[in-house]
């Protein structure tokens, strides 16, 4: 990778940076990029992987010729792998997810992720599917979620393609239209915290919500 693309995220944890993370993966920049938002969207063991950063900044990359497939097979791969890592995420929750949650004393597999995952897809019922795709954590879950709930497979399928195509393609598209924009090719470092700022907005709400829920329980 050219050294003319060298951003420093000082601010960001390193497993949070998804310049270092692409970066790391070498030559096998796009299918390491596959095997990680397979992993975020079907492995349970995914939900820390900062996804939507990752999508964005390979939109960059591509606008900038550091990716060198062209951005329509950038955005199939991307979205065939999300598809799927649904797809083996409800397989998980349908034949393992009772197993795994009902272990109140597990490390991993926190009770407040399911709890929180559980209240997002009855409040949205079958388009939780698609919305999902833009939460962390929620969009790792959710999936199992389904499974263990019985979802009925053609919807589910349905819904998870349309969110697949959405998220993967339409951030990684979002990236590479941007990078393009001489301001964003030259405040790169920018760009990626403010992308890395907005994904995580979610979660920032759910714990100050949770913090004035307890508020109210204890007044």
């Amino acid at each position: 990778m050219s050294a003319d693309l060298t951003v420093n995220l000082a601010l960001l944890p390193s497993w949070l940076d998804p310049e270092v993370i692409l970066r790391s993966l070498g030559p096998f920049l796009l299918p390491g990029l596959c095997l990680i938002i397979f992993a975020e969207c079907g492995l349970l063991l995914g939900f820390f992987l900062p996804g939507d950063s990752l999508l964005f900044t390979a939109g960059l990359f591509v606008a900038l010729d550091y990716i060198s497939p062209p951005l329509w097979l950038v955005c199939v791969l991307l979205t065939v792998c999300a598809f799927v890592g649904n797809v083996v995420g409800y397989w998980i929750g349908e034949k393992a997810g009772p197993a795994l949650f009902n272990k109140p004393d597990s490390k991993l597999f926190k009770k407040e992720h399911v709890e929180k995952t559980h209240e997002f897809f009855e409040k949205y019922g079958p388009r939780a599917i698609v919305l999902a795709r833009f939460v962390p954590i929620i969009r790792t879950f959710i999936t199992a979620i389904a499974g263990v709930g019985k979802m009925d497979k053609r919807k589910f399928f349905v819904y998870s393609g349309i969110g697949a195509v959405l998220w993967a393609t339409g951030v990684t598209v979002l990236g590479y239209f941007l990078g393009q924009i001489p301001f964003v090719h030259d405040n790169l470092e920018a760009m990626i915290l403010l992308i890395v700022f907005v994904s995580i907005l979610p979660i920032i709400f759910e714990v100050l919500k949770a913090r004035r829920e307890k508020k109210r329980a204890a007044a």
